[in-house]
């Protein structure tokens, strides 16, 4: 499957921004967007990537990083094949880029669960 991410930008602190996820294609097991867990990880320079928000194919349930609880929204738009992080209340430390990726099970935040990942989408706040 093919991850397209986009929606990244400069924000004054304080802002929102929307990210989107774009999938097409299917994973060598057969899957579809439909039944694929998507995720948002993101890496700070100089920073080991880091979990963000996952969202699952079966019920819509939905972790999140502690850091972004209350700020960031992960939802799906199953038909248009497409994953949204509403990021609200920006903090300069927020500043990274941006990856979705996608598994086939259950949500989960670790990186190496996750087998197909997007290009990644710049996301930079200003204080």
């Amino acid at each position: 499957v093919q991850l397209q991410a986009s929606g990244g930008g400069l924000v004054q602190a304080g802002g929102s921004l929307r990210l989107s996820c774009a999938a097409s294609g299917r994973t060598v097991s057969g899957r579809t967007f439909g039944r694929l867990t998507m995720g948002w990880f993101r890496q700070a320079p100089e920073k080991e990537r880091e979990f963000v928000a996952a969202i699952s194919w079966s019920d819509d349930s939905t972790i999140y990083a502690d850091s972004v609880k209350g700020r960031f929204t992960i939802v799906r738009d199953n038909a248009k094949n497409t994953v949204y992080l509403q990021m609200n209340s920006l903090k300069p430390e927020d500043t990274a880029v941006y990856y979705c990726a996608s598994r086939g099970g259950w949500v989960s935040p670790r990186s190496d669960e996750y087998g197909y990942w997007g290009q990644g989408t710049q996301v930079t706040v200003s204080s």
